[in-house]
C-alpha cells in the first residue's frame, strides 16, 4: 500500500508498505533525486475535456464587461509552462511534445500542439484545444497510444532510464481504465520482448473530482503480476501524484531510481523503538528496501548530521 503524497516526508519521494504473512512489514521507499535522463524524449498531455474549461480560464459567458467579470483564472497555463520548462532540461532535443487529449464529443481524439522548449512555451497560450471541440468524456487510451507510437523508435535504455517520459494531466474520472490497463499489459510485454522501448508514464490529478482510487489502481497494476525485462528488472509503467500533494517538480521522477544510485555515504534504518532494521555502511541508495518487525508504525533514516522519521500508520490502516 502506497502512502498518499501528503503523508510522505521529505526527502522521501514515495513510500510503499507491504505486510508479510508473519506480520512483518516490507518497505520500499525512494529518496527524491534527479536521475540520469540524458537522451530521453519528453511528452506532456493536457486534458482537453469540457470539465477542464474553467481551469483554462474559459467561462463560456459572452458579453463585454459581464464576461470579463465572470472570467476565471487560467490555472493550467502556468502549470504547463513550468512543467515544459522543467522537462525540457532533461529532453534529448531540449524540447517537450505537447498535446491535448480527451477532445471531440466522445473524448477520444488527440490534438497535437507541437514541440516547445523553455523559451518558446512562455510565448504560447495554453487555453485548451483549438482544432477539435472540447470532449465530453475522458479517455486515456488514445493519448497513450499516440505517445507510444511517437516514441517507438527512441533508443531503448533500460527500465530505470526510459526512452521517453510522458506526463498526463487530468481532472476527472478515466472512462476507459479497463482498456488502458489491457493495453498497458500488452505494451509491457512488448517491452519485455525487446519490441518496444521502455516509457515511463506519470499521471497528475488536478481539482476535486479526480478519482484517486483509479490512479492508485493504474499505478499498482503490475504489483501482483510483475512483467520483467530481459535483465530481470520489473517493468513499472505508471506512477501518479495529486497536484495538491506536489511541492517539488522532481517528484515526477520519484520511481526512476535504483539501489545502485548512492545518495549519501552511510546511514541506517530504525523502527519506532530504536531497533536497527537495516545498515547502509557502504552508502545509502536512492531506492531503499528493508523490513520492519511486526507492530512497527514508523521508521527513521539516520545519516551523518541528521535523521528523518516517516510515519506509516496511514498505509497500515488500509492493509
Amino acid at each position: 500500500m502506497q502512502l498518499s503524497g501528503a503523508q510522505v516526508v521529505e526527502p522521501f519521494g514515495e513510500v510503499n508498505v507491504y505486510k508479510q504473512k508473519n506480520g512483518n512489514l516490507e518497505i520500499s521507499a525512494t529518496i527524491l533525486t534527479v536521475p540520469d535522463l540524458e537522451g530521453v524524449r519528453m511528452g506532456l498531455a493536457l486534458d482537453g475535456s469540457a470539465s477542464m474549461k474553467k481551469m483554462y480560464g474559459v467561462s463560456g459567458i459572452v458579453g463585454g464587461a459581464f464576461a470579463m467579470a465572470a472570467g476565471t483564472p487560467n490555472v493550467v497555463e502556468p502549470v504547463a509552462r513550468t512543467m515544459v520548462s522543467f522537462l525540457s532540461n532533461f529532453s534529448s532535443n531540449g524540447k517537450v511534445d505537447l498535446i491535448y487529449w480527451a477532445c471531440s464529443p466522445d473524448g477520444s481524439k488527440v490534438e497535437n500542439v507541437g514541440e516547445f522548449d523553455e523559451e518558446s512555451i512562455q510565448n504560447t497560450a495554453i487555453t485548451g484545444p483549438k482544432k477539435l471541440p472540447w470532449g465530453r468524456g475522458t479517455k486515456l487510451l488514445p493519448p497513450l497510444k499516440d505517445l507510444v507510437e511517437k516514441y517507438k523508435n527512441a533508443p531503448a535504455m533500460g527500465v530505470k532510464k526510459p526512452a521517453a517520459f510522458c506526463v498526463f494531466v487530468t481532472d476527472g474520472i478515466i472512462e476507459d481504465l479497463v482498456e488502458v490497463k489491457q493495453y498497458s499489459v500488452q505494451f509491457a510485454q512488448e517491452i519485455a520482448s525487446g519490441a518496444r522501448p521502455f516509457m515511463k508514464l506519470f499521471l497528475i490529478g488536478v481539482g476535486e473530482d479526480v478519482d484517486a482510487a483509479q490512479m492508485d489502481e493504474l499505478d499498482d497494476m503490475f504489483e501482483d503480476h510483475p512483467i520483467k525485462d530481459a535483465s530481470g528488472q520489473e517493468i513499472d509503467l505508471w506512477d501518479h501524484q495529486l497536484a495538491s500533494d506536489m511541492n517539488k517538480l522532481e517528484q515526477v521522477f520519484k520511481e526512476l531510481v535504483s539501489e545502485d544510485m548512492i545518495v549519501m555515504g552511510s546511514g541506517r534504518i530504525l523502527n519506532q523503538t530504536g531497533q536497527v532494521c537495516r545498515e547502509y555502511s557502504d552508502g545509502v541508495p536512492a531506492l531503499l528496501k528493508f523490513k520492519l518487525p511486526s507492530g512497527s508504525n514508523s521508521f527513521t533514516l539516520e545519516f551523518p548530521g541528521g535523521s528523518v522519521t516517516q510515519d506509516i500508520s496511514e498505509a497500515l490502516a488500509k492493509l
